[in-house]
């Protein structure tokens, strides 16, 4: 994060959490800094353990690799990032990508749920895999991921704080993840203390059309006229 860009209140995080990441997608296309098709993480990514509201942070970033060993040449350790994570401010968000070709280790459990709360962390997004959904959804710890897995195999970080991929969007530590049961989304720094109120514009048009459709008044002139409008 840049040092002139303060984190967010409590507040205005609570705000961003009451929407929901679609919401969050719609809203940020209010504001036109980024192409409509760019954003969010592809349906690869699914949402295997969700919480009462989304899940929403600060990205702190990993890689890792699990099938095979360790190569001796790597000299990322687990407290190199957790090291990391501690310098992004709470709550915290760990994106890890997977590195292997086809993932076949799960990085994510009881135990690794366990120490990232410990650190801040409300949830973890991975292209790789999960397991211990049960005792993971116990501890309140949100999981997105590529899959769910059996074992851990030889997972091992790689490399620790830079840009990662992640179901075909790339995170930078710092960046604010907004993620449900609908999929994970990233919002542009330079707007996020807006998101609220692009979704209420979103909203007010949206409802104005969804209320016309329930309507006795409902016909195609009223709804062409209220559907042209833009949500602004």
């Amino acid at each position: 994060m840049s040092a002139t860009q303060a984190p967010l209140s409590a507040d205005e995080l609570a705000a961003l959490a009451k929407l929901s990441t679609p919401t969050v997608a719609n809203a940020i296309e209010v504001f036109e800094v980024q192409p409509r098709n760019t954003g969010f993480m592809n349906p690869t990514i699914r949402a295997i353990v969700t919480g009462p509201t989304p899940l929403v942070g600060y990205a702190c970033t990993a890689k890792i690799r699990a099938a095979a060993p360790r190569d001796p040449a790597v000299t990322a350790t687990p407290r190199q990032m957790w090291e990391h994570i501690l310098s992004v401010p709470e709550p915290r968000v760990i994106v890890i990508e997977d590195l292997d070709e086809e993932p076949i280790g799960s990085f994510w459990g009881e135990v690794q749920a366990n120490i990232h709360r410990a650190l801040g962390c409300a949830g973890a997004v991975t292209n790789g895999g999960v397991r211990d959904l049960d005792e993971v959804r116990a501890l309140g710890f949100q999981l997105f991921a590529g899959s769910v897995m059996v074992s851990h195999a030889y997972v091992h970080v790689v490399e620790v704080g830079g840009p990662v991929t992640v179901g075909g969007l790339t995170v930078r530590p710092g960046e604010i993840v907004h993620g449900d049961q609908h999929g994970v989304a990233v919002i542009p720094r330079e707007i996020a203390r807006e998101v609220p109120e692009g979704a209420r514009r979103v909203e007010e048009r949206e409802r104005a059309i969804i209320d016309l459709c329930r309507s006795p008044e409902f016909s195609l002139d009223r709804l062409d006229a209220l559907y042209s409008q833009p949500s602004r």
